[in-house]
């Protein structure tokens, strides 16, 4: 009874510890984004991308979707990219493209704030995150358009419910959210925590430990790179946090897990996202997976290489 009563007070000890930083940044983030919104922020950014569009075969309105998922999630490009009026349909292969900027770089105010959190400079941050977008996206476009592949119409099976207009509306939908999150979280780290009871988290550290550490990731921060890469940066992102403050994981571990999950994160629910948009899945997973890999094991390598002054300054807190 008394290990029992110990499981439960350290695992309610680890949901505060993750939970609290996470909502702390969340909500004032979340606030400053709808308010960016209204101005006119979001339109502004779409009418910058636009022109960087034409460089990935994709119509310039597709920059405001890419914007708005920028500033908010996948969920907030797809209603744009329903509500847009399209002379003729994208192909499966613009569609990919498209999609490999929406999955590399979306929710940036609140994913490099977390990024920035656990250890790496928030300009660094959106610098991987964006380029790294872009540059996906670019490969893509090339290596389709020049074998010239996936050339039929993108069918979309699936779009996300509009939220009302009104801030009511809109404030209901963040609380769902945040609950959804919060619920996540418990759900999460229980089942982290009797993986690590019973074994299991060793065994999951070894079969990954050799890919990782190509990537020149640590073993400490294996656990939490599986969580970031299954269900997304803001889960794996607040484990970071705790344990980058508790001091179990290097500098250097943190910032090639970010720059990993940055490129490569909630791999479930963000790749059946944009299939349901008619992306194919060689370029939103397989292509998208070996990329993350590649790029990652050179931002390591990199890392070694510069100073820890230049480090300190630019890429790591």
């Amino acid at each position: 009874m008394l290990h029992i009563s110990q499981f439960f007070r350290e695992l309610f000890d680890d949901i505060v510890a993750v939970s609290w930083p996470l909502f702390k940044l969340m909500v004032p983030v979340i606030v400053i984004v709808k308010v960016l919104e209204e101005l006119g922020g979001v339109a502004l950014l779409g009418q910058w991308l636009g022109p960087f569009m034409a460089l990935l075969g994709l119509p310039e309105g597709m920059g405001l979707v890419w914007a708005a998922t920028i500033a908010t999630n996948i969920y907030g490009g797809m209603i744009v990219l329903y509500s847009l009026p399209l002379d003729t349909p994208l192909s499966i292969a613009q569609m990919t493209v498209l999609s490999g900027l929406l999955l590399m770089a979306h929710g940036l105010p609140i994913e490099t704030k977390i990024a920035q959190l656990a250890g790496m400079r928030m300009r660094a941050a959106i610098v991987i995150r964006v380029l790294g977008a872009f540059a996906f996206a670019w490969l893509l476009h090339v290596l389709y358009d020049q074998g010239q592949w996936l050339q039929e119409p993108a069918q979309m099976v699936w779009q996300p419910d509009p939220i009302a207009p009104g801030l009511i509306p809109w404030g209901l939908a963040q609380i769902k959210a945040l609950l959804m999150i919060q619920i996540i979280i418990i759900v999460l780290l229980s089942f982290l925590k009797v993986l690590k009871a019973i074994g299991v988290e060793r065994v999951i550290q070894w079969i990954l430990r050799p890919i990782l550490k190509l990537m020149g990731i640590g073993k400490e921060a294996t656990t939490i790179t599986l969580v970031g890469i299954t269900l997304g940066l803001s889960f794996g992102g607040g484990l970071l946090i705790k344990e980058a403050h508790a001091g179990h994981v290097s500098k250097k571990d943190i910032f090639t897990s970010l720059a990993l999950l940055g490129f490569c994160h909630s791999l479930i629910e963000d790749t059946l996202l944009v299939l349901l948009l008619g992306a194919h899945l060689s370029g939103v997973l397989w292509l998208r997976l070996l990329f993350a890999f590649v790029v990652t094991s050179a931002l390591s390598y990199w890392l070694t290489k510069v100073s820890p002054a230049f480090q300190q300054k630019h890429l790591i807190r």
